[in-house]
This record gives C-alpha cells, structure tokens and sequence, in this order.
C-alpha cells in the first residue's frame, strides 16, 4: 500500500520569528537596541503564532510550530543578552560622563 501524505500549509510568521530570533542574537552588540527590538517583535509575534496554533493545531505542520518555538528561545535568548549588553553600555557612558564632566576643562584650555 502506498502511503498518501497530507501536506499541511505552515504556520504563519513562523519563518519570521525564526529568523527575527536569529537577528536578536547575531545584532545584539549594536549597543543593545537593534537585538533588543528583534527580540521583542519576534516574542510578539510568537506569542499570535502559538495561540493560532493552539486553536486548531491540526490544521498547521508541526515542523513549522517546532520552528517558532525555536525562533521564540532564540528572541528569549537575544533579549536577555542585548538587555544586559545595553544596561552596561548605559553605566559605562555614564561613568566616563561623570569621569570627564569633573576634568578642568577651562584650566586645560587657558594654560595652551
């Protein structure tokens, strides 16, 4: 007997949470914003998928499901890391603000 498979059509934005997933962790050392903004569209955008998926999950591909999950651990992950990466940058710029806010910087100018 020949085994007949039903191709079922993919989950919607799958793919794009996926790969928005990915982009959260490869952009996060743009100062923390561009993974950031990745992450979080991405978790949103998973978050409408798998509430679809779970009205009627018979009606989507399993593989595309596992790929949204997989594209919403990679935002999780991209988020956290571009989060910590940001909140460092910000006590970074604002120690050397401090830093050179308390240089003389008028006694430095009038003794050229």
């Amino acid at each position: 007997m020949e085994s007949t498979r039903i191709m079922l059509p993919p989950l919607p934005n799958s793919t794009t949470v996926l790969v928005l997933g990915i982009l959260s962790i490869v952009a996060c050392w743009c100062i923390g914003i561009v993974g950031l903004a990745f992450g979080i569209i991405a978790l949103v955008m998973s978050g409408r998928a798998a509430k679809v998926y779970m009205e009627n999950p018979g009606q989507y591909s399993e593989t595309s499901y596992k790929n949204m999950q997989a594209g919403k651990i990679c935002a999780i992950v991209g988020t956290c890391i571009s989060s910590i990466f940001l909140i460092y940058m910000l006590f970074y710029m604002l120690i050397f603000g401090t830093i050179f806010s308390l240089i003389p910087w008028s006694n430095i100018m009038s003794g050229m």
